[in-house]
């Protein structure tokens, strides 16, 4: 089992999420999650956004913002280099390297959720759309070096 710490929690999202995609799709991926935390409307730690039950009505048990957190599958990472890579990412975007595109949301490619339409796309980066609901300021701390929080362990 993987330790619950913000750079644990943002190296799985990055590994599931994005394994297989290029470094600045992977910092995408992690600001988006940093920018959650630092929004008000979101969860303020990492671990909590990333935990994050789904807002929207669905029809499974366990939905989240994040599929990969409640989909029922074994969340170890098998692939020891795409695993170093998503940590490695993952302290670099706590450290502050982003590519401060505000963004809040994304979703790959191939699928067109209704979310999408409310918000305002920020960028293509690898397989992944990326867009800010407009209330992620830097002012909040979004897309900027984040400010160290505490996680709770339960």
């Amino acid at each position: 089992m993987i330790a619950t710490t913000a750079a644990a929690c943002l190296a799985m999202a990055i590994y599931h999420e994005g394994r297989s995609t290029s470094h600045d799709s992977q910092l995408a991926i992690a600001e988006t999650v940093i920018n959650r935390a630092a929004h008000p409307d979101f969860p303020s730690t990492i671990c909590e956004v990333v935990k994050q039950p789904s807002r929207r009505p669905v029809t499974r048990p366990a939905a989240c913002q994040f599929s990969f957190w409640c989909d029922g599958k074994d969340d170890t990472p098998h692939n020891e280099a795409a695993w170093k890579t998503a940590q490695t990412v993952a302290k670099e975007a706590l450290l502050g390297a982003t590519l401060r595109t505000g963004a809040t949301h994304y979703h790959t490619t191939y699928v067109a959720p209704v979310w999408s339409k409310s918000l305002e796309p920020v960028g293509l980066i690898g397989g992944h759309i990326f867009y800010t609901d407009g209330k992620c300021l830097l002012a909040l701390g979004c897309s900027e070096r984040p400010l160290a929080r505490p996680e709770v362990t339960k």
